[in-house]
């Protein structure tokens, strides 16, 4: 394996890692606020008013 290769293959899988590690926290906010618009339905209708703001 040349150096070319090790490098290429370094970047690639810090970009998965990385992308794997977004996608994850994606998923956590999401279910976290679901999970909080079922115990405090407030937030709900302050997500919907910042929704509808230009």
């Amino acid at each position: 394996m040349d150096h070319l290769t090790y490098i290429i293959a370094a970047y690639g899988l810090t970009m998965l890692v990385a992308g794997g590690f977004t996608v994850d926290a994606w998923a956590r906010m999401r279910r976290a606020r679901r999970r909080l618009a079922a115990i405090d339905p407030r937030e709900a209708r302050m997500e919907q008013r910042s929704a509808n703001r230009p």
